[in-house]
């Protein structure tokens, strides 16, 4: 189900009304159920592929809990990843492996005779395993007690507004929630309703708007030089970001309407000033996750700085592997690590430069030319992240600044203005909230200016809004 479709503007208020006239110790039945059904209205038999993660992780976590350290523990903990990664593993790279085995025979004329298989990945496979894996990871690590209520160990797993598309949450955030009795409080249920309208705005409003003119000029790339490739990359990178922030917008609001806290995933990533920062602010759930999973695991930076360089750009290519079979988000991924590389390995040279031109005497030019550079480099990255193929994104970039003053080739070129304008405002609202968050936007004005203020909201995502029903970038993941 799509937090941007009429079905769940039906279900919302339905599961919610429930979850507040059901004695508390139903609610998580509840939830679980409706979960599932909203979970089971993309492919239904896809569930069955929780329940095996799900019932793996939950038996784990309690034998991890009964054994003592040692061999058994790590063999328990070793095999209930094994069957996660397994399962994710073959639905999202078997046929990407399998067609590069494939070509490599071919080169060297060797007789290969497995084909693709017909697999559609599942929605949030990615997500809702990593969340999984999390729990066996703390119990394993003893940060964590292990579940002994199935149905809620479920729950946590599937938990309908971010079981799609995260945040991803971490046992020690969530699994007692589920425990605690939640009452109806006004204040807390308009916040998470204003921020679910906000994140509705975001998406069929700005970031379903800039994907007609992406489309347009990423579907087609060969027919565009210039300002077209350029000024669509930068469409992107606001498109992405809206359309995934309104997403985890209505989760978190969604979410804290039943009185449940969620983690935020976005902090204004486009105003960091350094790639460092960036990583910081965007997707925090799944930064935060390779860092303490993958990254420190590997010795962080607690190693010979050889070993940490490696450290930080591996960690950025399982990041990249993460997003997506394909050879263009694997260069993302390499590519953002070795912007991160660079940054440490230029610092010196930038503090003279700073020093030099006198712009630590300026503090808001070098903060403009920071945030300025990082956002450059950003949506350099999102060339790979976005085009359908490596010979696109190369194309893209070869003809980035090629015929600059010519708008197209053959394809047309239009863009909506309002749209601009609406990033603007997006933005604006981000800077007057840089820590009180959204939802008191209006807090203490007139009760006519805050309602007339809601109705111009509610009007703008009616009047220009997409309701093409499109999915959310972040689902194929």
């Amino acid at each position: 189900m799509l937090f941007n479709s009429l079905d769940f503007y039906l279900f919302f208020p339905i599961v919610t009304t429930l979850y507040f006239l059901l004695p508390h110790a139903w609610r998580w039945f509840l939830l679980l159920v409706a979960s599932c059904f909203f979970y089971m209205v993309f492919i239904p038999k896809y569930i069955l592929i929780l329940f095996v993660t799900i019932t793996v992780d939950f038996i784990a976590g309690r034998l991890i809990e009964k054994t003592s350290p040692g061999r058994l523990r790590r063999l328990t903990l070793v095999g209930s990843l094994a069957v996660t990664i397994a399962l994710l593993g073959f639905f999202k790279y078997f046929n990407f492996a399998n067609d590069n085995i494939a070509s490599v025979a071919r080169f060297f004329h060797w007789n290969y005779g497995i084909g693709s298989l017909k697999i559609i990945l599942p929605l949030g496979l990615s997500f809702h395993t990593f969340q999984s894996m999390s729990y066996v990871i703390e119990v394993y690590r003893g940060n964590q007690k292990a579940e002994h209520h199935y149905g809620i160990f479920a729950l946590y797993v599937m938990f309908y507004p971010q079981l799609v598309a995260g945040p991803i949450e971490r046992p020690q955030n969530l699994l007692h929630q589920f425990r605690e009795q939640h009452t109806f409080d006004y204040e807390r249920v308009t916040g998470g309703l204003k921020r679910m309208a906000f994140g509705l705005f975001k998406k069929v409003v700005i970031a379903d708007q800039l994907a007609l003119l992406v489309d347009q000029v990423y579907s087609h790339p060969h027919d565009y030089t210039g300002f077209p490739l350029m000024f669509a990359t930068i469409c992107f990178a606001y498109q992405i970001y809206c359309d995934f922030s309104g997403y985890s917008d209505i989760a978190l609001g969604a979410a804290q309407v039943m009185g449940f806290r969620l983690m935020e995933n976005f902090d204004r990533p486009y105003t960091a000033r350094s790639i460092a920062e960036f990583w910081r602010r965007w997707h925090i759930s799944l930064t935060s996750w390779f860092r303490d999973y993958v990254y420190i695991p590997l010795g962080g930076n607690r190693v010979s700085k050889p070993r940490w360089y490696m450290n930080i750009l591996v960690t950025f290519l399982v990041s990249g592997l993460w997003h997506g079979a394909n050879w263009t988000f694997l260069l993302w991924g390499a590519l953002n690590g070795m912007y991160l590389l660079l940054s440490l390995w230029t610092a010196p040279f930038r503090e003279a430069v700073v020093r030099a031109t006198r712009l630590d005497r300026s503090p808001r030019i070098h903060r403009v030319l920071q945030v300025g550079a990082t956002f450059l480099l950003i949506c350099f990255a999102w060339i790979f992240f976005r085009a359908n193929s490596m010979d696109d994104a190369i194309y893209i970039i070869s003809h980035l600044f090629d015929g600059f003053t010519g708008l197209a080739r053959r394809g047309r070129f239009a863009f909506n203005g309002f749209v601009l304008f609406f990033i603007l405002f997006v933005e604006y609202i981000h800077h007057l909230h840089r820590t009180s968050g959204t939802a008191n936007l209006f807090s203490g004005r007139p009760v006519l200016v805050r309602w007339s203020l809601y109705y111009l909201m509610m009007t703008t995502i009616v009047i220009f809004g997409s309701y093409s029903e499109q999915r959310f970038i972040y689902f194929q993941f």
